[in-house]
Order: C-alpha cells, then sequence, then structure tokens
C-alpha cells in the first residue's frame, strides 16, 4: 500500500538546457513514473525545429535564406512555424503602428547590436536616413497559401524579440499534449505558467530589478500566474555606452535611433508568450502612456512599465487588470 501511494504521489520534475543563445528551465508537477528523459528529448528536438526555422545566426535556416533573397516578387515558401510567427509579427506591427518592426536588422547591425557588438563610432544622420529607406514590414507580402515575397529587395527579418516567447508557447503546447496540466515553462527570462504548483498555489513569478550592471537574481516585484505568459524588455542589460552616454538596444523603427523615453522595463502578460514578448519591446518604444492605451485596448493582456525620473527613482505604471 504505501509503494501505490508512493508512487501516485505528486511531484515536481526539473528540466533543463540551453537554445537560442540562452537556458531555458523547465518546472514538471506529475503523478506516477514519468520518462524524463524522453520529455526532454522531445522539448529538445522542439526547440531545434525554431532554431532551424529563425535563427539568423545559422546560414541555411528559413530566415537566413529568406534574408538573402535578392529579388522582389519571388515566392518564397515557409514552414507553418514561420508563418505563425510572421502573422503575429504582423499583428503586432499594425497595433503599434510600426513602433515593434522585426525588419530593423540593419538597424540592429549598425548601432553595434549584432555580432561581437563592438561600436567604435555612432552612425551618421545620413547612414541612418538611408538604412530607414531599406525596413518596414509592409514591404513583406504573407500569402495565406504558404509563401512571402519581398516588395523590396533589401528587406531582412530578425525575429530575436519574438522568438523566444514563440519557443516558450511551442513547448508549453507539447508539454499539455503529454497530459501534464501543472508545469512551468522559462527560456531567456519568458515564462508560461500552467495550473499550479506542487502546493496548490499559482506560479509565483520575478520581475528583475531593472538596474544596469544589477544581479539577475535581483527580484523587483513578483507576480502571480495561472495559464499566462509574462514577457519582460529592458534597456539594463543590452546597451553600450560612448562618450559617456548610454545607448540602449531598444531601437525606434520610425527614427533609426535607440529610444530615450526614460522606461527601463516593461513587462506584458498575456495568453501567449510570443504576443508578449513582441509587445514588450513595442511599448518600450511607444513611451509609458501610449503604451497603457495600447495594451488596455488589447483583450487579454496587462503590464507593468517602470519609468526611471530624473533622480533616478523608479515609477510604476499598471495597465487596467495588471495586479
Amino acid at each position: 500500500m504505501f509503494f501505490l501511494i508512493g508512487c501516485n504521489a505528486e511531484k515536481e520534475i526539473l528540466l533543463s538546457g540551453t537554445t537560442m543563445d540562452t537556458s531555458y528551465h523547465i518546472k514538471l508537477i506529475t503523478r506516477g513514473f514519468v520518462d524524463t528523459a524522453d520529455i526532454k528529448e522531445k522539448i529538445d528536438e522542439s526547440l531545434e525545429k525554431i532554431n532551424e526555422s529563425m535563427s539568423i545566426y545559422r546560414m541555411g535556416s528559413e530566415i537566413s535564406r529568406f534574408n538573402a533573397l535578392d529579388s522582389t516578387g519571388k515566392k518564397f515558401y515557409i514552414s507553418d512555424d514561420f508563418m505563425t510567427v510572421l502573422c503575429m509579427a504582423e499583428k503586432i506591427y499594425e497595433l503599434s503602428n510600426g513602433s515593434w518592426d522585426c525588419t530593423i536588422k540593419p538597424l540592429v547591425q549598425v548601432w553595434g547590436f549584432e555580432g561581437d557588438g563592438e561600436i567604435k563610432s555612432l552612425p551618421s544622420e545620413k547612414k541612418i536616413e538611408k538604412l530607414l529607406s531599406q525596413i518596414g514590414f509592409s514591404h513583406i507580402l504573407i500569402s495565406k497559401d504558404g509563401y512571402l515575397k519581398k516588395k523590396k529587395k533589401s528587406i531582412t527579418l530578425d525575429m530575436a524579440s519574438i522568438a523566444k516567447g514563440y519557443a516558450v508557447d511551442q513547448v508549453s503546447a507539447l508539454i499539455k499534449s503529454l497530459n501534464i496540466k501543472n508545469f512551468l515553462v522559462e527560456i531567456g527570462g519568458e515564462v508560461y505558467a500552467s495550473g499550479v504548483r506542487i502546493d496548490g498555489k499559482e506560479w509565483k513569478v520575478g520581475i528583475n530589478r531593472p538596474e544596469k550592471k544589477g544581479y539577475f537574481d535581483q527580484i523587483y516585484k513578483v507576480v502571480s500566474l495561472k495559464n499566462r505568459a509574462l514577457a519582460t524588455s529592458g534597456d539594463y542589460r543590452n546597451y553600450f555606452e560612448y562618450n559617456g552616454k548610454t545607448y540602449s538596444h531598444i531601437l525606434d523603427p520610425q527614427t533609426g535611433y535607440p529610444v530615450t523615453n526614460n522606461i527601463v522595463s516593461v513587462s506584458i502578460m498575456a495568453d501567449s508568450c510570443a504576443l508578449a514578448d513582441g509587445f514588450a519591446t513595442a511599448v518600450m518604444v511607444l513611451g509609458h502612456c501610449k503604451g497603457i492605451e495600447l495594451i488596455n485596448s488589447i483583450k487579454s493582456t496587462e503590464c507593468l512599465i517602470i519609468v526611471k525620473d530624473k533622480n533616478g527613482g523608479l515609477i510604476d505604471y499598471y495597465s487596467n487588470g495588471f495586479l
């Protein structure tokens, strides 16, 4: 009897690994025998499939082959994964009025946020103007028949600000398909929480304190999550300093320059981690007033925007239903 009870008692299983130049951590709440090696293998296969589709650092990936396409009007057929992400990208682009745009790869490069990240001088206004003419999500045709077309041959894609969120969604869907209802998936800080913890309470997720050179485990705020995703974007991890001024990796697609609106962190809560991931970046660009207005207009989506005031203090702005 004790053996049977022990086998059917709930237990927490921890899985971890690396993907997309970051790490992932997963907690599963299960009963009975669970083949953790098989589950991890399925997760890694799913993540590898996404990398093969959307990694700009793999020459043979779908996104790299599309970026290398040097003609307009040619049909470029893509996988279901890539099509799903592109449709989400189109939605974020349109709802944010272009404040989020996954075609800003040339700007990311010229500002030194791709590759080794080294920048010896700031790009000139003339260079920025030239690059702005080479971007714009509206220059991509997305066909329901499963292909893309470039309307401008210089257009390239970089899905970095949505791909991790999509990976979280896909891994979560995989775990649900295995009849596991209570779990937490985290990839590079983006999270989806399903059901409850082993103690029956909602999952608790920490939002980092937005301080440059701060510790990764320094918590600013803890939120409860149940059947929801949480993604955070900020200016305090990826930036550079030049002649005493700080430049964020968050770029405004309409000006071509790093944002300077004093937002240091945006956390988005949504049903989809991919959408939360993309909207977090969009709100960083929009500013807290327009950002709150946007998020309040989107069903089942909430946000916390943290702004640094002139004295260095932090001010929180919430959407209507964040807490």
